[in-house]
C-alpha cells in the first residue's frame, strides 16, 4: 500500500468498522499512523477491531453506534474529538444489503430497513461530521457507494436506490462544503470477498453460486476488502487534493460494461 505521510497523526473515523471493508479500511488508516476511531452496531466485532489495529502498534477506541440514531452518531464525532482532540476524517461504511428479488416481491420492511441504514445513516454521520470539521477548519469525508450507485441490478432495486440516494447525498454536500476545507467523495466497490460473501455462500451450500458473479467482472474475479481500503484512503489522503463530489469505482470493471 503507498504511503501517506500527512495522515500519521490525523483522526479517522469509520462506521461498520467490525469486519469486512471498515474493518480493512480501519486497519490501513492505523497503519498510517492514524488514530482510528472504530465505529459499529456490534460490540464484539468493533473490540475485535480495535484489539487487531493495537496489536499491530496502532491506536483506536470503540464506540457502540446505530447509525440510524442521531444521538448515537452525534456521540460517536463527540467521542471522536474528546479523546484524540479533532475530527480530520469520516469513512461512512455503515449500511445493509438486501435479498435479490423483483421489487414487487420486496417488503417495505426490507426498504425501510436499507435506507434507514445506507441513507439516513449516511445523512445524519455526514451533518455530525461536517459540522465539527467546520469547527476545526477542514477535513474529508468518504462515503459507502456502490456498483449499483450508477448502474440497475435486477434483483437489488431497493438496495440500488439506496446507493443512488448516497451519490446524491455526496455530491451535494461536496458542492455545499468544498469553498470551506471539507471534500466529500464516495467509493463504488463492486463485489467484495467480504463475510456477507461468505454466508451468501454457505446458505447456497456451494462456492459454485459465485462463478456468474465472477463472470460478471470483466477482471474475472470478486475483490478484497484491502483493494477498496486503498481507494478510501486515496480519497481521504492529500493525494486526491483536487478530487471533490465524485464516486470512485473499484468494481473490476462491471460498471462500465
Amino acid at each position: 500500500m503507498p504511503q501517506y505521510s500527512e495522515l500519521g497523526g490525523k483522526v479517522a473515523l469509520v462506521t461498520g468498522a467490525g469486519s469486512g471493508i471498515g474493518r480493512s479500511t480501519a486497519m490501513a488508516f492505523a497503519g498510517q499512523g492514524a488514530h482510528v476511531v472504530v465505529s459499529d452496531i456490534n460490540p464484539d466485532a468493533g473490540e475485535e477491531t480495535v484489539k487487531l489495529i493495537q496489536e499491530a502498534g496502532g491506536q483506536a477506541i470503540f464506540v457502540k453506534t446505530d447509525v440510524t440514531k442521531e444521538g448515537e452518531v452525534q456521540a460517536v464525532v463527540d467521542q471522536a474529538v474528546s479523546t484524540f482532540g479533532r475530527l480530520d476524517i469520516a469513512f461512512n461504511n455503515a449500511g445493509l444489503t438486501q435479498n435479490s428479488a423483483p421489487l414487487a416481491e420486496q417488503s417495505s420492511d426490507t426498504y425501510d430497513e436499507i435506507f434507514d441504514v445506507s441513507v439516513r445513516g449516511v445523512w445524519l454521520s455526514m451533518r455530525a461530521e461536517i459540522a465539527q470539521m467546520l469547527r476545526q477548519g477542514g477535513g474529508t469525508i468518504v462515503n459507502m457507494g456502490s456498483m449499483s450507485a450508477v448502474v440497475g441490478i435486477p434483483g437489488l432495486t431497493t438496495y440500488s436506490g439506496s446507493k443512488h440516494a448516497v451519490l446524491g447525498l455526496t455530491r451535494g454536500a461536496a458542492l455545499d462544503y468544498a469553498r470551506q476545507g471539507i471534500r466529500i467523495n464516495a467509493v463504488g466497490p463492486g463485489t467484495i470477498d467480504t463475510p456477507m460473501i461468505d454466508r451468501f455462500v454457505e446458505l447456497a451450500g456451494s462456492d459454485s453460486v459465485m462463478e456468474p458473479i465472477r463472470a460478471a467482472h470483466p477482471i474475472g474475479r470478486t475483490g478484497k476488502p484491502e483493494e477498496v481500503a486503498e481507494a478510501v484512503l486515496w480519497l481521504a489522503s492529500d493525494a486526491s487534493s483536487f478530487v471533490v463530489g465524485q464516486i470512485l469505482m473499484v468494481d473490476g470493471g462491471y460498471s462500465v460494461q
